[in-house]
């Protein structure tokens, strides 16, 4: 699983320009499974997705992609985790390391 937190690197005006293609980009991989939870960081100075189910080089490419990354408004943070416990509603993305 992954953290892909984003930071705003331009103005708020430049990012919100590119917001309806960036909801765009997040519906499309929503649709897919990819991701899982996402919203604002407060204060707002960039977001936050949870993303499941792909290797790091897709989740890359993914965030690669993102309008805000291509429009150069955003820097991404990318941390993998592994989810050994979820709440039930998260089950399907529960992790279970090799003992």
């Amino acid at each position: 699983m992954f953290v892909m937190e984003l930071t705003y690197i331009a103005p708020i005006e430049a990012v919100e320009e590119e917001m309806d293609a960036h909801i765009a980009w997040l519906d499309g991989y929503y649709a897919a499974g990819v991701f899982l939870a996402s919203g604002r960081k407060v204060p707002r100075d960039g977001g936050v997705i949870l993303a499941g189910g792909v290797s790091r080089a897709e989740i890359e490419k993914i965030a690669a992609e993102d309008p805000f990354t291509v429009a150069g408004v955003c820097a991404y943070r990318i941390t993998e985790f592994m989810a050994t416990r979820t709440s039930a509603d998260l089950s399907t993305v529960r992790e279970n390391p090799a003992v």
